[in-house]
């Protein structure tokens, strides 16, 4: 059984656990060759998503509601977040470690992100939206916190062409855990 300790000392070695739904659930560590991260520094808003966020169109939450956040980042048709993973991590919210960062449109969250903070690193685990571009203010919600508490890099473990016009980039195990080793 997985549990919050060994997910945090997991992070802090540079792997991550992921749930494998074709083997009934078992948890299996991964260590990316390389590794996908945005370095705030570098994050790249587009102008008409910065539009979009600031028009007051939606609400923005830290922790309003993580296990829904989680549960709906697994509403797909195969995830790798099973009851385990959302088990430990929602403990993991409640030792001060597990973030969601929620987009909400009146009563109903159309998107969200989650994942754990760690000395100044966030590691992200998952996003959903059901409103378009709501994943997309959710990450942008987050960068604005990362930026006003020093965080210096959010992992985003794997990089994807949806990520990368966010500033995404891929960079070595090696070179990732040097980044960890100065920001944990």
């Amino acid at each position: 059984m997985l549990n919050a300790h060994e997910v945090l000392n997991g992070y802090a070695n540079g792997v991550f656990p992921m749930a494998e739904p074709s083997e009934d659930n078992v948890i299996y560590w991964y260590e990316p060759e390389l590794r996908g991260i945005i370095l705030p520094s570098e994050f790249n808003c587009p102008k008409n998503l910065r539009k979009e966020y600031n028009r007051g169109k939606f609400q923005y939450f830290i922790n309003k509601d993580f296990e829904s956040t989680m549960r709906s980042c697994a509403n797909r048709e195969e995830t790798w977040i099973s009851e385990e993973i959302i088990e430990v991590y929602s403990g993991l919210k409640s030792m001060g470690y597990g973030f969601s960062f929620e987009v909400w449109q009146g009563d109903v969250m159309v998107g969200g992100l989650y994942g754990i903070a760690m000395g100044k690193v966030f590691f992200g685990e998952s996003m959903f939206h059901s409103v378009t571009n709501a994943s997309k203010l959710a990450l942008v919600f987050l960068m604005e916190w990362m930026v006003k508490f020093g965080f210096q890099i959010l992992d985003c473990q794997f990089i994807t062409e949806h990520l990368k016009q966010f500033g995404a980039k891929e960079i070595s195990q090696a070179d990732y855990l040097e980044i960890l080793k100065k920001n944990i």
